[in-house]
C-alpha cells in the first residue's frame, strides 16, 4: 500500500473521529441545557410544592380562590379555543381555496398576534371597552361589562392564540388542493359533505395539533389577561394570575403548588401535541408516497 493511500485513510480515521468527538459534545451540551432550563425548574416547582407534605399541597390546591381560578381558566379556554378552532379553519379555506383582493393582507394579520405584545392586546381592549374607553360610556348605559369580567379575559385569550389553527391548517390545505373537491362537486356533492367527508379526513390531524397548541397557549397566558382582569381575586383571576397573587404574598408553597397543577395540564397537552404531530407527520410521509 503506498504511503499516500496510507495517508489518506489516516486522515479519514482522524475526520470520523473529529465528527464523533463532535458529536457527542453537542448532544452533551443539549442535555445539558435541557437539564438546567427545563429539568431544574421543573424539579424546583414540584419540591417546593411538595415540601410542606401532600396534605399541604391539596389543601392549597383545594382552597376557593384556587378552584375558582381553574374553573374561570378552564371556561375561557373553553370559549376561545373552539371560536379560534371556526376562524381558523374559515381563514384556511378561504386562504388556499379561493383567490380575493386582500388575500395577502389576511395572511398578514392573522400572523399579527405573534409579533404584538400580549401587554399592549390587552390594553387596546382596556382603552376600547373600558369604562373611559372608546364604548364605555354605551356599554355603561347598557350595563354591559367587558373588561375586569369573563367577556374581556375571553376576548384577550382570543386574540393571543388566533394564529395558532390557522398557521396549522393554511400550508396543509393548500398542499391538498382543490382537486377532490371539485371532483366531489361533480358527483353532486354540497359544501357540507364536501367538508366532512372530503376536506376535513384530509385536515383532522393538523387540526388536532392546531386546537392542542391553541389550547396550551390559552391555559397558560399571562400578560394580556393581567391587564384586562383587574385581578379580582375569586372572580376574574385565572391559574397563572392566582400564580403571581400567591407569590407576591410570600405564599411560596401555595404558589408552587397552583404552578405545578398547571405542568400537569401542560404535560397532559404536551402528550396529545406529540400524538398528534406524530400522526400528522406519518400522514405526510403516507401523501407523500402516494
Amino acid at each position: 500500500m503506498s504511503s499516500t493511500t496510507l495517508s489518506a485513510a489516516a486522515s479519514a480515521n482522524a475526520a470520523r473521529r473529529g465528527n464523533a468527538l463532535g458529536r457527542r459534545l453537542l448532544i452533551a451540551a443539549a442535555w445539558l441545557a435541557f437539564a438546567v432550563f427545563l429539568l431544574l425548574p421543573l424539579y424546583v416547582v414540584l419540591s417546593e410544592a411538595l415540601k410542606l407534605g401532600f396534605g399541604t399541597f391539596f389543601e392549597a390546591l383545594l382552597e376557593p380562590d384556587a378552584l375558582s381560578a381553574l374553573k374561570l381558566t378552564l371556561l375561557a379556554v373553553g370559549i376561545s379555543v373552539p371560536l379560534n378552532l371556526v376562524f381558523g379553519l374559515a381563514a384556511a379555506w378561504c386562504v388556499s381555496k379561493y383567490e380575493f383582493l386582500g388575500k395577502s393582507l389576511l395572511v398578514t394579520l392573522i400572523d399579527l398576534p405573534f409579533s404584538v405584545s400580549p401587554v399592549i392586546a390587552g390594553l387596546i381592549y382596556v382603552l376600547l371597552f373600558g369604562a373611559q374607553g372608546v364604548f364605555g360610556e354605551w356599554l355603561t348605559e347598557h350595563d354591559i361589562q367587558i373588561v375586569f369580567a369573563l367577556p374581556g379575559i375571553v376576548l384577550a385569550t382570543i386574540f393571543v392564540t388566533l394564529p395558532f389553527v390557522a398557521r396549522e391548517l393554511i400550508p396543509l390545505m393548500q398542499e391538498q388542493g382543490t382537486q377532490e373537491e371539485e371532483a366531489a362537486r361533480l358527483l353532486g356533492a354540497n359544501g357540507w359533505q364536501m367538508f366532512w367527508h372530503v376536506t376535513l379526513p384530509n385536515i383532522k390531524w393538523g387540526l388536532i395539533y392546531g386546537v392542542v397548541l391553541c389550547t396550551a397557549r390559552a391555559m397558560g397566558e399571562f400578560g394580556a389577561v393581567s391587564v384586562v382582569s383587574g385581578h379580582i381575586r375569586g372572580f376574574t383571576n385565572t391559574l397563572p394570575l392566582h400564580v403571581e397573587i400567591l407569590y407576591n404574598e410570600y405564599n411560596h408553597v401555595a404558589a408552587f403548588s397552583v404552578a405545578s397543577l398547571l405542568l400537569v395540564l401542560a404535560l397532559i397537552i404536551l402528550l396529545l401535541k406529540q400524538w398528534s404531530e406524530a400522526r400528522l407527520s406519518r400522514l405526510k410521509s403516507n401523501a407523500a408516497e402516494e
